[in-house]
């Protein structure tokens, strides 16, 4: 099993940069790919990005393509996600989301989700 934690969210003005966080536990963390997604109320979550623990096999939304970067480090458990060029769109709670595999695919569930940390980026 795996357990998540997201950090980093807060308030920020158009156009300012924010690094979000994802801790992993649990002793079969290393068996996941992890991915980012975003919520607004009353929609849909929305998948924003995913990668390996190796760093290997990058995936983008075509949302945040070029704005939103994504990295793991293996020896902090930790996958960030840095976010720039923010704009008041992108305010929303975001999750970090954990899939079987250490390839990330599209179509297989989210196995385990974090808890959310919400971000708000004014005009």
């Amino acid at each position: 099993q795996v357990q998540l934690v997201e950090s980093g969210g807060g308030l920020v003005q158009a156009g300012d940069s924010l690094r979000l966080s994802c801790a992993a536990s649990g002793s079969s963390y290393s068996t996941y790919s992890l991915g980012w997604y975003r919520q607004v109320p009353e929609e849909s979550r929305e998948f924003l990005a995913a990668i390996s623990w190796n760093n290997d096999n990058e995936i983008y939304a075509e949302a945040v393509k070029g704005r939103f970067t994504i990295a793991a480090d293996e020896s902090q458990r930790t996958v960030y996600l840095q976010m720039d060029s923010l704009k008041p769109e992108d305010t929303a709670v975001y999750y970090c989301a954990a899939k079987s595999g250490r390839r990330w695919w599209g179509f297989p569930p989210v196995d385990a989700w974090g808890q959310g940390t919400p971000v708000t980026v004014s005009s």
